[in-house]
């Protein structure tokens, strides 16, 4: 028996892009575009193309004709008509029908409280407004999905009334209602009641649009699937206005992975982290590390007792595999760290560790004695195998330093930096000067540049950022800072640490791993 299919409709262009950290270009949401129906939603809500008020949005359309999508169903999104306005008279309705889309999502009022407070017309007249604007888009051939505003607020309000505005749409012809839970406050068990009265009253397709005010936005859409909703509408990691809408990412691999239904195609499921990271990096907002399935850290181990049990066997305190969904496992080197995670670790870059062998015990004491120095290797991966591969003799030294000096001056109220540079190479000595944005940047381009002749292939290697944090000293002490850098090249991103009392020499420390991280990839 074929699984039931649940509809996926994204609205990362539109509800997404009301995040306040969010601001897309053309470019931006065409690209996002590309990259959702790649993925594989079935409906793609591209924004409010409102001619001469949303003249980015208005454009989009326009320019998305063009793009021959496989999967996905592009939607325009807007209100029903204004109380005072004639539909084929109404100015959004046009607008809506002027982007060319197969699929039209209109919203309108379902609770009494906006309907007379806010908007000042009766009951009446809004269950006309939704009947007249639905069968008018109808009439014009389109699909259409009625988003029904603050749905589960007007049904714990007047219930009747609620159930009415759905009929309203149903009558007019709407394709599917959707149950918009648009403050974020509904808890589950109210949502998933709710649900069911509505799938017992309609005879079309029901969706549910919920907001994680309080946290709950993935909880109610799950629920509500259970209750019999056959459309689930959401953004790609929760983007949103206030506290975000709810989470495709987490949405997905639990209808799919976890409850059997039908949601995007199963061979794209692996495709959900890089696409996550990819809207993070379109979005220029750091990826949330913690985001579930998805995010750096969702299978990351860093307990001793955690990391031994998972290597034996996943399910210990795994809740699933997270190569299903494009993920991978981490065993993270810390202070809390055995053995075994540090065989898996070496593991994974071509050493043999054994056990029993007493160098294993003493590079742990290592490790524990330089994170209580400061470093950290969580989130410093390169840097560990660095520290490995050198007390296992797997490299000699590429380069020594003779001496160095970084001389940061004030140029007409520019801060400008200088790194000068003295290296033995392969048995010549290189002394370069070089320039950057900061302290840091100037290191890093001295170094390179006095490399670049004995090894060309750091010349595809870059630094991409660096993050400084001052380490509490001891009694009678200097601080110490770390640094951590992160650096990349046309196929790889790898961090490295560095710790010292003194930033030029905590950076450099990281900066020399970095470059060494390179030299000795394949």
């Amino acid at each position: 028996m074929a699984a039931k299919k649940i509809f996926v409709y994204d609205t990362t262009l539109r509800d997404g892009s009301q995040s306040a950290r969010i601001t897309y270009s053309l470019e931006d949401k065409l690209a996002i575009a590309k990259k959702l129906d790649e993925l594989g939603v079935d409906y793609i809500e591209g924004g409010w193309p409102m001619k001469g008020v949303n003249s980015k949005d208005f454009e989009f359309f326009k320019k998305a004709k063009k793009i021959q999508f496989k999967h996905a169903k592009l939607a325009a999104f807007g209100s029903t008509r204004r109380a005072k306005n004639k539909v084929q008279d109404d100015a959004t309705l046009n607008s809506l029908l002027e982007a060319g889309t197969g699929v039209i999502t209109v919203f309108g009022k379902s609770w009494p409280l906006h309907a007379e407070k806010i908007l000042g017309i009766s009951l009446e007249e809004n269950l006309k407004i939704i009947s007249e604007s639905v069968a008018y888009l109808k009439d014009k051939k389109k699909e259409v999905i009625f988003d029904a505003e603050h749905f589960f607020d007007g049904y714990k309000d007047n219930p009747e009334y609620a159930i009415k505005c759905l009929l309203a749409a149903q009558n007019a012809g709407a394709d599917c209602v959707c149950l918009c839970e648009t403050n974020g406050g509904a808890l589950p068990h109210e949502v998933e009641s709710i649900t069911k009265a509505v799938t017992d009253a309609v005879k079309i397709k029901v969706g549910i649009h919920t907001h994680n005010d309080s946290e709950l936005a993935v909880a109610n859409s799950i629920v509500a699937v259970k209750a019999g909703a056959v459309q689930v509408q959401g953004t790609m990691n929760g983007f949103g206005e206030r506290a975000g809408n709810a989470n495709l990412m987490s949405i997905i691999p639990i209808l799919s992975l976890k409850m059997g239904y039908d949601t995007i195609p199963a061979k794209n499921l692996k495709k959900l982290t890089e696409t996550s990271h990819y809207l993070y990096e379109i979005a220029n907002i750091p990826p949330d590390d913690r985001q579930p399935f998805t995010g750096k850290n969702a299978f990351a181990h860093k307990a001793g007792v955690h990391a031994n049990a998972v290597l034996k066997e996943a399910r210990a305190y795994e809740h699933m595999a997270p190569e299903l969904v494009g993920n991978t496992r981490q065993i993270l080197i810390s202070d809390q760290a055995g053995a075994s995670s540090l065989m898996f670790k070496a593991k994974q870059w071509g050493i043999d560790l054994d056990k029993d062998d007493p160098r294993t015990k003493d590079f742990i004491v290592q490790i524990k004695k330089m994170e209580e120095q400061g470093y950290e290797f969580k989130d410093a991966d390169a840097s560990l195998e660095m520290f490995l591969k050198k007390k296992m003799s797997k490299h000699s030294k590429f380069f020594e330093l003779e001496g160095l000096k970084v001389i940061v001056e004030d140029k007409g109220g520019v801060m400008v930096s200088e790194a000068t540079i003295k290296l033995k190479v392969k048995g010549q000595t290189e002394h370069t000067v070089a320039d950057g944005i900061g302290p840091v940047g100037a290191l890093d381009s001295a170094l390179r540049k006095a490399l670049i002749k004995f090894y060309p292939k750091i010349k595809d290697m870059h630094l991409v950022d660096f993050k400084v944090r001052v380490i509490e000293g001891s009694a009678g002490t200097s601080a110490k800072v770390r640094v951590l850098i992160e650096s990349s090249d046309k196929n790889d991103v790898w961090t490295t640490v560095g710790v010292s009392e003194n930033i030029i020499e905590a950076s450099w420390l990281a900066l020399v791993d970095s470059v060494e991280y390179k030299l000795l990839k394949k």
